[in-house]
C-alpha cells in the first residue's frame, strides 16, 4: 500500500529520473491503484505540490527565507551558509538533503513520518495568523525536517515551496486516473512504429495485466508475442465488439489495456475519457475528488459533476484567427459576433444575496469590486447561478473605456477600496453562463446559453450589460462590427459557434478571437541577467518560457530585452520587472539569474523558429513585451503544443522556419 512518506519518496525519486511521459503515467497508475481511497487526497496533491485542492482560498505563507530560518534551525547550520549554497544550487530541497546527511544524528534518531502527519502540520501552519504566527510556523516545519530522513527532506523542502521538480502536472496525472480506473487505449500503429511502446516499457510496466486485444490487429508483431508471453490474460474480440462497450471502468470490464487495429477507434476512446475527466475537474476543481469519483462511480459519477457555488470552475478558452473569413470557416455560419473588451475576464458566483468574483486565474477579488457585487445583485434575477463577463473601466467624466493596465490597478488594490472605486469605476458586460438555479447549462448550444443570460440580466448602462452581439453570415457586416469595436477601444471581437456546448477548461474552436495584431505568446519569465551601464541594478534580457502541461514544466523559448522602457511612466519599465521578479530569484551564475516561474508576460514577435539552444526546440525572432499580465497564472501561459501550431501555420503561410 502506498500511503507513508518512504513509499513516496522511493517513487519521487523515479520519477525525477526519468524523462518519458509514457513511463511516467506508469508509475502514476500504479501509486493510484496501490493506494487506498482515504489517502488518495494525500498522494495526489503531494506529486503535484500542493498543501490544499486548487478551490481552496488558503495559502501556507512560508517564504524561501523563513524556509532557511527554519532548516537554519533544524540542522544547525547558519542562514549564511545556506543562502550561499542556494544561490550556487538554486534547490533548497538538494541543500536540505546535504544538511540532513551532514546532521550529527544518528540513523535511530530520525522518526517516520507519514503524508497525513505532514499535511495536518503544515495546514496547521497555514491557519496561523496575527502575532507570533511566523514563529511558530517556523518551528512547527523545523519539527518535520527534524524528523526527516534526507531524501525526505528534500521533498519536503520541495512540497513547501510547491515546487517538487518531478515532471508531474495536470496532464500526467488525469491519464494516470484513465489508466488505474478504467482502461489504458492504444492502438496497432504505436506498437509498429514504437513512438511510445518499447519492449523495457512492457516489461517493467505490463506483466499480470489483463488486455483486450482487437481480433483485427496483426499479432506478430514482437511486442504482441511479448505482450502474451508476460499477460495475465489476452482476450481478443472483435473490433465492432470492443466499439459497442458502454463502460470500460475496472469493475467491470477488468481489461487493463484495450488494443484496438483502428487508429482511429483507439484515440476516440482516449479522447472520449480525456474530455470526461477534464470536464469533470473543471468542474469542481479538485483532482482527489475526480479521482475518487472515477474509483468509486465510473463514467456516471463522472458525468454528474456539478459545479459548487462559490468554487470556481476553470473557463472556457478561446483560440486565434486572423480574418472575418478564417472564422466562418472554423464556426459556420451564422455566427454570433461580440465584442473582446480590454478588461478582465471574470467569473461570478450568485446564490441568493451573496456575490463572489473570481479572476481567470481563480483568485478571488470580491473585495476589491464591491461596486460590481451590488450591481449582479440588483440586475440578476435568479437565485443562484455562475456567470462570465468582462470588467472594464471607464472615464467618469468622458465616459470612455479605460485600458486593462489602468484597470488593472484595482485588481491589485487591498485596502482604500472605495477610493479607487471612485477613481476608477466599472461596469461589466456578460457574454455566458455555466450554472443557473441549479441547473448546469454548459451542454446547451451557445444560442440557448445567450436566451438565459437575456432572461435573468436586467441590463443598466455603465452597470450590468450584455456583451454587444451580432448574428450574421454576412462578411462585410461583421467587418463593420470588427472596425466599430476597434473605435470603441476593444482588443477586437469573438466569433461564436451559436450551437457549441461549453467546455469548461478546454482552449477550443467553437469560440474564436479575431485581434489586429500578429499573433502574440504569453509566455512566463524563467530567467534574467544583471544590466550594465544606464541599467546597472536592474535585471534585463529576460529569459521566456512556454508551459508543458503533462510535466509541469517551462520550456525555454528566446530572450526578451525590446519593448521594456527606461522609465516607469513610459510604461513597463526595467526598474518595475526587477521589482516583481527580484523576490522570486532562486539561482545566481555571475550575471545570470535563474528566476521561479511567477510573471507571466505577453510578447509579440517576427516569427517563431526551430531551435536546439531552448529546450522548447523553438526560438523567438525579435520578441518584444507587449504587457504584464497580471491576470494570467504562469500554468496558464501558452503551451509548447501552441507554440508548435503557431509555427506549423507560419509555415503554411509561407514564413520560413
Amino acid at each position: 500500500m502506498v500511503f507513508d512518506f518512504k513509499d513516496i519518496i522511493e517513487i519521487m525519486e523515479k520519477l525525477e529520473g526519468i524523462s518519458s511521459k509514457i513511463e511516467k503515467t506508469q508509475i502514476l497508475i500504479n501509486i493510484l491503484k496501490n493506494t487506498p481511497k482515504e489517502n488518495l487526497e494525500y498522494v495526489l496533491l503531494f506529486l503535484m505540490g500542493n498543501i490544499y485542492p486548487e478551490h481552496v482560498e488558503k495559502e501556507l505563507g512560508i517564504s524561501q527565507n523563513l524556509l532557511m530560518k527554519a532548516m537554519s534551525k533544524a540542522y544547525g547550520h547558519g542562514i549564511e551558509e545556506i543562502e550561499r549554497m542556494w544561490k550556487e544550487k538554486g534547490d533548497l530541497g538538494r541543500i536540505a538533503e546535504e544538511l540532513c546527511e551532514k546532521r550529527k544524528q544518528t540513523a535511530l534518531l530520525f522518526s517516520s513520518l507519514t503524508l497525513r502527519e505532514i499535511f495536518n502540520v503544515l495546514r496547521q501552519a497555514a491557519d496561523m495568523e496575527g502575532e507570533g504566527s511566523i514563529d511558530k510556523k517556523m518551528s512547527l516545519i523545523s519539527g518535520l525536517l527534524i524528523k526527516a530522513k534526507p531524501k525526505e527532506s528534500k521533498y519536503l523542502v520541495r512540497f513547501i515551496l510547491g515546487d517538487m521538480r518531478i515532471g508531474v502536472a495536470e496532464g500526467l496525472v488525469r491519464d494516470a486516473i484513465i489508466g488505474a480506473y478504467f482502461s489504458q487505449f492504444y492502438w496497432i500503429d504505436i506498437f509498429t512504429s514504437q513512438q511510445s511502446i518499447t519492449e523495457e516499457i512492457i516489461l517493467r510496466y505490463w506483466k499480470n495485466k489483463v488486455f483486450l486485444i482487437s481480433k483485427e490487429a496483426e499479432l506478430s508483431h514482437p511486442l504482441f508475442v511479448l505482450i502474451k508471453k508476460i499477460a495475465k490474460e489476452v482476450k481478443e474480440i472483435p473490433e465492432r465488439e470492443i466499439e459497442r462497450i458502454s463502460s470500460f471502468h475496472y469493475s467491470k470490464l477488468k481489461a487493463d489495456i484495450v488494443i484496438t487495429s483502428s487508429s482511429e477507434l483507439g484515440s476516440r476512446l482516449r479522447q472520449s475519457y480525456v474530455e470526461l475527466v477534464d470536464e469533470a475537474y473543471a468542474l469542481i476543481n479538485d483532482i482527489s475528488q475526480i479521482a475518487l469519483i472515477a474509483y468509486e462511480d465510473g463514467e456516471e459519477g463522472l458525468r454528474e459533476v456539478k459545479p459548487v457555488i462559490f468554487r470556481p470552475i476553470k473557463v472556457m478558452l478561446a483560440q486565434k484567427v486572423n480574418t472575418i473569413i478564417e472564422a466562418f470557416n472554423v464556426v459556420g455560419k451564422p455566427a454570433a459576433f461580440e465584442y473582446k473588451f480590454d478588461g478582465f475576464r471574470a467569473q461570478i458566483h450568485k446564490n441568493k444575496d451573496k456575490v463572489v468574483i473570481f479572476t481567470r486565474r481563480l483568485e478571488n477579488v470580491t473585495k476589491q469590486f464591491p461596486d460590481i457585487v451590488s450591481y449582479i445583485k440588483e440586475h440578476i434575477n435568479a437565485e443562484n447561478c455562475i456567470i462570465e463577463g468582462e470588467i472594464i473601466g471607464y472615464n467618469k467624466q468622458t465616459k470612455e473605456w479605460l485600458p486593462f493596465q489602468k484597470l488593472s490597478q484595482r485588481i491589485k488594490r487591498k485596502y482604500y477600496i472605495e477610493k479607487i472605486k471612485e477613481e476608477i469605476p466599472a461596469m461589466i458586460h456578460l457574454f455566458d453562463v455555466v450554472y443557473v438555479d441549479d441547473e448546469l447549462v454548459i451542454k446547451k448550444p451557445f444560442k440557448d446559453r445567450r436566451r438565459i443570460l437575456e432572461h435573468i440580466v436586467r441590463e443598466e448602462d455603465f452597470k450590468v450589460m450584455l456583451a454587444k452581439q451580432i448574428i450574421t453570415e454576412d462578411v462585410k457586416e461583421a467587418e463593420r462590427f470588427y472596425k466599430e469595436s476597434l473605435t470603441k477601444g476593444n482588443e477586437g471581437i469573438m466569433a461564436k459557434n451559436l450551437n457549441a456546448p461549453y467546455k469548461p477548461g478546454l482552449r477550443v474552436g467553437n469560440m474564436l478571437k479575431i485581434k489586429p495584431t500578429l499573433e502574440t505568446l504569453d509566455l512566463v519569465i524563467v530567467g534574467a541577467e544583471w544590466g550594465e551601464g544606464k541599467r546597472a541594478g536592474y535585471l534585463s534580457s529576460y529569459e521566456l518560457a512556454c508551459y508543458d502541461p503533462d510535466t509541469g514544466e517551462f520550456l525555454t523559448i528566446g530572450k526578451l530585452g525590446t519593448g521594456i522602457k527606461e522609465k516607469s511612466e513610459e510604461g513597463t519599465s526595467f526598474e518595475e520587472l526587477t521589482e516583481i521578479l527580484k523576490p522570486h530569484i532562486i539561482k545566481e551564475e555571475g550575471k545570470h539569474v535563474v528566476i521561479e516561474p511567477r510573471l507571466v508576460v505577453e510578447v509579440t514577435y517576427e516569427e517563431i523558429q526551430k531551435s536546439p539552444h531552448y529546450t522548447s526546440g523553438f526560438a523567438l525572432r525579435f520578441p518584444r513585451l507587449v504587457r504584464v499580465r497580471d491576470d494570467k497564472s504562469p500554468e496558464e501561459a501558452d503551451t509548447l503544443e501552441r507554440v508548435y501550431q503557431i509555427y506549423e501555420m507560419q509555415r503554411g503561410r509561407g514564413i520560413r522556419g
